[in-house]
């Protein structure tokens, strides 16, 4: 049941944003009178799953079809909807345009005034971009209605009821893991994000905490603070439970499941995510005996540490801390939305530039890793949650200058925009080729990671 809804949720959800991609290349394609010819969910080499055309006013279908029916040919203006069997993606066949569907050879004559080649540098940047534009939209959509259905639940500060955990660079500030924040330069910080902003953007000069029930001081030097700029150094400290276990990683093969609450390793007792985040790392690429508790017994197992110091497993802070939802009406809803989707877009651009470090690259996952993060007991707000960050995270993929991704199509029309020179059809039919065949590869290289995990 677990895994089946976890599939469920990862065809759902993608299937419903290469549909929004793809329906924004067609929505401006027709605004400026281009014709599509095919628009698909999925692909279909050989065969289609469902064909769908509109002849002489009324809708033909075709299931399991493996050729074009005759008479659909002589209907080009009419654009054939369909469902493929590869549930990779899908694509929008634009008339007059080198893509994945249509080589030069297809555009072996003159040009018409109804296809995309046909059409103004501006014209054919807005049809590109369209993609792009209807994902990152979409994603705003359902951060406003995710906002306004559910609210925003968070957790105060003053509720840190473990203290907050620190990562080296905030521990080489002055900071200790259990530290409470009772002020920042004598303001008292609301929110955990209102601490970090304050400390990152306000060269704050000292931070009380309370520390081993006693209040302490921090003065905070330049050079000090400096090094906390560009990650995330401190979070909420609470018991360490495990939520879920990814399947393929160590903690999976050590037999640990959710509910397991962990309360020791090797000689060591300890209970708090932090300490147990600090062994960990101290006990990279080494085995370790883990105590925890399941059901009230005590059990003990035999954990491998990755090379990273990590296990595998998700937690779940908000179950050990007091939270409070605040509600919202619709028209409040709007900018905390648009906050959201902006947010998601700079900290996962920000983040992108890890994938090109050692470590980052070994983070890399394909479909197994995606769908690891939908829920295995449906859950509406979660499903919602993850579709809104991958269409964040699929308008930037597809911004980017590869060719083969809307990014490529992009660079030439502005390069063009730039020089008043278009690249030629095949040179775009050329580069096209190769863009193809790092995206073959970077998914080759995804998925195989997945795999290596799950044998790992």
């Amino acid at each position: 049941m677990g895994i089946s809804t976890q599939v469920l949720g990862l065809i759902a959800g993608l299937s419903l944003l290469v549909f929004i991609h793809e329906l924004g290349h067609y929505m401006f394609a027709r605004i400026f009178k281009t014709r599509v010819e095919k628009f698909y969910l999925f692909f279909n080499p050989a065969f289609s799953l469902l064909r769908m055309k509109r002849i002489e006013g009324k809708l033909q279908f075709r299931f399991l079809s493996s050729k074009i029916p005759e008479e659909w040919a002589s209907h080009p203006e009419n654009t054939e909807w369909g469902i493929g069997w590869l549930p990779l993606g899908g694509y929008c066949s634009i008339s007059g345009m080198v893509d994945e569907t249509k080589s030069v050879k297809d555009l072996a004559s003159e040009p018409q005034p109804w296809e995309f080649r046909s059409k103004s540098s501006w014209q054919r940047f807005l049809i590109i971009i369209g993609g792009v534009l209807m994902n990152f939209i979409s994603a705003i959509i359902i951060y406003i209605t995710l906002t306004f259905t559910w609210g925003k639940e968070y957790i105060p500060l003053e509720n840190a009821k473990y203290g907050l955990w620190f990562s080296d660079a905030a521990q080489y500030a002055g900071f200790h893991n259990g530290d409470k924040i009772v002020s920042v330069d004598n303001a008292k910080p609301k929110l955990l994000h209102d601490f970090e902003k304050k400390l990152l953007l306000d060269n704050p000069k000292e931070v009380i905490v309370l520390r081993n029930c006693e209040l302490d001081t921090i003065h905070l030097k330049e050079d000090n603070w400096k090094k906390l700029l560009g990650e995330r150094f401190c979070n909420f400290n609470f018991p360490f439970v495990v939520e879920e276990v990814i399947a393929g990683h160590p903690a999976a093969h050590a037999g640990l499941v959710a509910g397991d609450s962990l309360v020791g390793i090797d000689n060591l007792q300890i209970y708090l995510y932090s300490d147990f985040v600090d062994e960990f790392r101290y006990a990279k690429n080494k085995e370790v005996t883990l105590h925890f508790y399941r059901n009230d017994e005590l059990l003990s197992a035999p954990l491998w540490i990755n090379d990273e110091g990590k296990i595998g497993v998700m937690v779940n802070h908000f179950k050990y801390l007091e939270t409070v939802t605040d509600h919202y009406n619709f028209r409040q809803s709007i900018p905390m939305g648009i906050k959201e989707g902006v947010g998601t877009l700079t900290f996962y651009v920000k983040q992108f530039k890890r994938v090109f470090t050692k470590e980052g690259a070994t983070q890399i996952g394909g479909f197994i890793a995606i769908g690891n993060f939908f829920p295995k007991v449906w859950d509406w707000h979660r499903f919602w949650t993850m579709a809104a960050l991958l269409s964040v995270i699929l308008a930037f993929m597809n911004i980017l200058p590869i060719p083969a991704l809307d990014g490529g199509y992009i660079l030439f029309i502005l390069i063009e925009m730039i020089t008043g020179k278009r690249p030629g059809d095949k040179f775009i039919g050329y580069a096209n080729t190769v863009g193809f065949a790092i995206l073959i590869a970077l998914l080759v290289f995804a998925n195989g990671m997945d795999i290596f995990r799950l044998f790992r």
